[in-house]
């Protein structure tokens, strides 16, 4: 029997809802180094796509060009860092602006070319299919801008040390088998006397600092060596150049203690809870950096295992202090890239693994998180269940996955670090597990019974 109806009438029951635009004032801009190209609506103007230079003054008129189009958000690509001022340009003017990652714009139709790249974001953005990534205020961004510029110094100087490394090992001495750092104390002590033209090895061993382990016969054993004047070239301008990045080092941290003290007393003018002295650490910065962070959050951060004044400013200056943007310590995790992304297709668990990712502060939590291995802390004893289930390097995700919960929990509530060592944290699994082997052996109709410990008998005489 035929169906009743014109077919223009079924096909209109059939058809898909009109997608919404989201963003009608939308706009989007392919960055490039030295041009960028904006694409605005169609019905904005009659050439609706234009490329603007990168100079500064092209960068105002192209904000002027938006808001005579009547734009208020704007989408762009985080290429390299050409976006930055384009960024600060447009923010400052009062637009929205949106920075995409460029993983979501992979699938362009049709020819790739800068036009159609603007276009395609202008699109997107328009029905709210982009998504922004993270950017905090503009204080903690300089804040970031200073801790990442101490990372890059220090990264060099740790370079400049190991080429004092290798001018020792040329010339034979051994100091590295004997001295755990060789720019501690006793270090550079020697390394300066060497300089300064001493080759005595026992008058070079008397400089040991009071605390080394080795004796100052083992060091003068060590410090045998062959003076070559080009190794001995190398190695003082390895040391020129180390102290030179020490120095650079020192004023980036007057810097970031100056940056500090823009920031808002979370405190309320209470006194740093007392708690055992923090452990020495070559990155340590060279002011009482606890102090200050405990007047910016209000909580000891400190007090949680494993994470040391410098490792936190390195993390809040990543995510800033305000917590709330995320919804909950998991989603505060994902986007560190330190929870488990669970693939799931057809109800079967395809991958667990974490998504790959360069983020700094998941970097910082990683080395604290491997910094507990020998630990008697709750973590610490975390740390080496995870270890002897999936392994070393996925305990350390996980770990440094608890750490990021902890610093959530105590920046949103406000609540102090308790460390219940590690025979709490052992009894609390043994009784998770009885309670799971319990409840699953009620499923199965079984009861499980504790067995009694044997008695034993006493010795017959």
């Amino acid at each position: 029997m035929p169906k009743s109806g014109p077919k223009s009438e079924r096909r209109d029951h059939t058809s898909p809802t009109t997608l919404l635009r989201m963003n009608p004032n939308a706009a989007g801009i392919d960055v490039g180094g030295a041009s960028h190209y904006v694409a605005v609506p169609a019905d904005r103007d009659d050439q609706s796509v234009r490329e603007f230079a990168a100079f500064t003054g092209d960068l105002y008129r192209m904000a002027d060009w938006l808001k005579a189009c009547g734009i208020e958000t704007v989408a762009m690509e985080s290429t390299g860092v050409y976006w930055i001022p384009v960024f600060q340009v447009l923010e400052e003017r009062g637009f929205e602006v949106r920075l995409v990652d460029a993983r979501q714009l992979k699938r362009v139709p049709g020819r790739k070319t800068d036009v159609v790249d603007c276009q395609w974001l202008q699109q997107l953005h328009s029905f709210g299919l982009l998504g922004g990534a993270f950017r905090p205020d503009n204080q903690v961004c300089i804040l970031r801008s200073y801790m990442r510029q101490r990372a890059m110094l220090a990264s060099y100087a740790g370079q400049h040390v190991q080429h004092m490394q290798k001018a020792l090992v040329q010339m034979n001495l051994q100091v590295q088998h004997v001295i755990d750092d060789i720019t501690g104390a006793t270090g550079m002590r020697i390394i300066r006397a060497v300089l300064a033209g001493e080759r005595d090895p026992h008058r070079l061993a008397a400089l040991r600092d009071e605390r080394c382990k080795n004796s100052a016969a083992i060091i003068a054993k060590a410090l045998q060596g062959d003076w070559r004047e080009e190794h001995l070239f190398a190695l003082a301008q390895a040391v020129e150049l180390v102290e030179a990045y020490q120095a650079k080092i020192a004023a980036c941290d007057a810097r970031i203690q100056a940056h500090l003290q823009t920031f808002a007393d979370r405190s309320d003018g209470r006194p740093l809870p007392p708690g055992p002295p923090p452990r020495a650490d070559r990155h340590d910065l060279s002011f009482d950096a606890t102090a200050e962070l405990y007047r910016l959050t209000g909580v000891d951060l400190t007090a949680i295992s494993g994470l040391q004044a410098h490792t936190i400013l390195k993390v809040l200056s990543e995510t800033g202090l305000d917590m709330t943007r995320w919804p909950t310590s998991k989603h505060f995790g994902s986007w560190l890239g330190l929870a488990p992304n669970n693939r799931v297709s057809g109800g079967k668990v395809l991958s667990r693994h974490t998504t790959p990712n360069a983020n700094r502060a998941a970097g910082a939590l990683r080395v604290a998180a491997q910094t507990l291995h020998h630990s008697k802390s709750a973590l610490g004893a975390f740390l080496r269940r995870k270890a002897a289930q999936l392994g070393m390097p996925k305990a350390i995700t996980a770990t440094a996955y608890k750490l990021a919960r902890i610093i959530y929990t105590m920046l949103t509530e406000g609540a102090a670090f308790v460390e219940r060592g590690q025979d709490y944290y052992e009894r609390s699994y043994q009784q998770r597990v009885l309670k799971n082997l319990t409840r699953r052996a009620n499923e199965l109709g079984y009861c499980l019974i504790q067995r009694e410990q044997a008695v034993p008998h006493p010795a017959s005489g």
